[in-house]
């Protein structure tokens, strides 16, 4: 039997749930463009091809998802815990033609619906913030996907350099929160939200102690890239066997 959401779950199913129809148009605003040249890069890390199959965990409306069954051309399962998100999701899926390939589940990253080894790959975007013990969560992601497949991850960060710190602390405190108000009450939710929880998540999950989670939970080769002056990050690495 499933083990309950914890209160961190339920909060952020609470907060995006309702932002479903309009969450990719203004995830790509909000950020000036830059969320899906993340996305493609997050996807490029993946080594794939027709015969394989891929999970992309926290999928939400299926923008990764679709974006690897494009690329890669394998078959993708994507897996949200937010039913609202996957309805919007089932219904790009429909009309991008690729419901033979991608197919979204409800779950959750701590207990995937997955046999041990059995996927090719996996990604996960903006997941670790919202789990209560993301070195538990990783090593649950580990677990079902094969020796040499890997595993990717795309995440907010904060920029380390003084100029680009200095633009990022303004945009969170005063701008997203405006922006996210202009657009309707849950963004403006939202826009509150998200500067808070990207910048506690770094401070007791820095990068270098992310990577030693990622070893723990046995990958190897582990490499990160930030992007856009740090206001995102990307890391990757491949699972031991």
């Amino acid at each position: 039997m499933a083990a309950p959401a914890s209160e961190r779950n339920r909060a952020a199913r609470e907060l995006f749930a309702p932002l479903a129809g309009t969450y990719d148009r203004y995830a790509r605003l909000l950020s000036f463009g830059q969320d899906p040249r993340w996305r493609a890069f997050l996807v490029s890390r993946i080594d794939a091809g027709p015969d394989d199959t891929v999970v992309d965990v926290a999928c939400g409306t299926g923008a990764v998802a679709l974006e690897l069954a494009r690329r890669h051309r394998c078959r993708v399962v994507g897996v949200d815990q937010s039913p609202e998100m996957l309805e919007e999701g089932r219904r790009r899926v429909a009309d991008a033609g690729l419901e033979d390939r991608v197919e979204l589940r409800e779950g959750r990253a701590e207990e995937l619906p997955f046999e041990d080894g059995s996927l090719a790959g996996l990604t996960f975007t903006y997941l670790l913030r919202y789990v209560d013990d993301p070195a538990a969560t990783m090593r649950e992601l580990v677990r079902v996907v094969r020796p040499g497949g890997r595993i990717a991850m795309l995440e907010f960060a904060v920029p380390g350099r003084p100029l680009p710190r200095a633009a990022w602390e303004a945009w969170v405190r005063a701008g997203l929160p405006l922006a996210g108000r202009a657009v309707s009450p849950g963004w403006g939710e939202v826009g509150g939200f998200l500067g808070p929880s990207i910048r506690a998540f770094w401070e007791q999950w820095p990068p270098d102690r992310m990577r030693g989670v990622w070893e723990g939970a046995g990958l190897r080769d582990v490499q990160a890239r930030f992007l856009s002056l740090g206001g995102g990050i990307v890391m990757w690495g491949a699972c031991a066997g």
